[in-house]
């Protein structure tokens, strides 16, 4: 039933019965992200680049690339998060699939799990 619920809106109208309980608040901010998952990068991508990858999407508040502890390179994935959740919705759509140093990369939500 939470799966449901998380992925159709329209439903959570029926299962919530005050949009104001914690329950309601939750489901419905599990809806929204600022903070994206990009993966499918370049072993030599750093934090520049994709900065000047997303920011012509919105004010950037981190970004972050996860790089190996022995080598200092790219594990081939990151995290941008941005100021609102409109500049990464944005974000979301016109970069997943991009070329971004030269590598198609993958763009989602980042949630905490």
């Amino acid at each position: 039933m939470m799966i449901a619920v998380k992925k159709n809106l329209k439903y959570m109208k029926h299962v919530c019965f005050s949009w104001t309980s914690p329950f309601c608040r939750w489901m419905i901010a599990r809806q929204s992200c600022s903070k994206l998952f990009v993966g499918g990068l370049s072993y030599d991508t750093n934090e520049t680049v994709l900065k000047e990858a997303f920011e012509q999407h919105g004010e950037l508040i981190e970004v972050k690339v996860i790089c190996d502890h022995k080598s200092g390179k790219s594990k081939g994935y990151g995290f941008v998060q941005f100021s609102s959740e409109t500049a990464a919705g944005k974000a979301l759509k016109d970069m997943d699939g991009k070329l971004v140093d030269g590598w198609n990369i993958r763009v989602h939500c980042a949630y905490r799990g």
